[in-house]
């Protein structure tokens, strides 16, 4: 994954797997923009680390929910760097509510997150990823898959953002490629109970745990793949096979 002399925008990239992929990102070469929506004190410590090796790299807070504050990220990152290649979707919220007790707020700000923002972001960054062939990374997971009990404006939420991806990838076609990773138990959010009725979160086929590595290897595939979009890689060591 060469990105020498392009731009990257990674909502969420302040910490955990959003970092990670931001870091990734810097480290094939590219400009980064960081958005974070409460994280400031980690965001501007990875713009810290990313400038000491070299990179160019921006923070930028947004609530990726609101589309004024959407347009006003993209803007900030066209305004530093003046283009866009790359943009990875992966804020997201992540709330165990029992079913009885879902609210009316509590659905609609899961949607909003983890599926408005993601349209938001792509019809906000559309014009200048068209002018540079970019590509669109959507951040899943096995919820889209799978019916979470736990987690249902979770898991409507990012299924509706499987299906997004394929209609992005349409309609932005054939300038814009449109991917999607949905990992499996690769960075668990602390304190986080991987029990979830009586199953365990991390089984697997494969005979070892799973790593932001592995959702990095995913991503430099799918920046790296012209000839691939509006598809999904399953990075869960074979979770969704049992």
């Amino acid at each position: 994954m060469d990105l020498v002399g392009r731009t990257a925008l990674v909502t969420g990239g302040a910490h955990r797997l959003g970092g990670a992929l931001a870091r990734a990102l810097a480290a094939a070469g590219a400009d980064v923009v960081i958005n974070y929506r409460r994280s400031a004190a980690a965001a501007d410590t990875l713009v810290r680390e990313l400038k000491a090796t070299g990179r160019r790299a921006l923070a930028v807070p947004a609530d990726v929910a609101d589309p004024a504050a959407v347009r006003a990220l993209v803007a900030a990152a066209l305004a530093e760097y003046g283009r866009l290649d790359v943009l990875v979707n992966s804020a997201s919220r992540f709330d165990r509510i029992p079913f009885a007790e879902i609210t009316p707020e509590q659905w609609d700000r899961a949607l909003a997150v983890n599926l408005k923002a993601p349209f938001l972001l792509a019809q906000a960054a559309a014009p200048a990823l068209r002018a540079t062939r970019g590509c669109i990374i959507n951040l899943l997971d096995l919820s889209a898959f799978q019916p979470w009990a736990g987690f249902v404006p979770h898991a409507v939420s990012k299924a509706g953002l499987l299906h997004l991806t394929r209609c992005l990838a349409r309609v932005l076609a054939p300038d814009v490629r449109v991917n999607a990773i949905a990992p499996g138990h690769v960075l668990p959010p602390p304190g986080f109970d991987i029990q979830d009725n009586g199953d365990t979160l991390d089984r697997r086929v494969l005979d070892r745990a799973g790593s932001p590595a592995d959702v990095i290897g995913a991503l430099t595939y799918l920046v790296d793949a012209p000839f691939v979009t509006g598809e999904v890689l399953v990075v869960d060591g074979g979770r969704l096979l049992l």
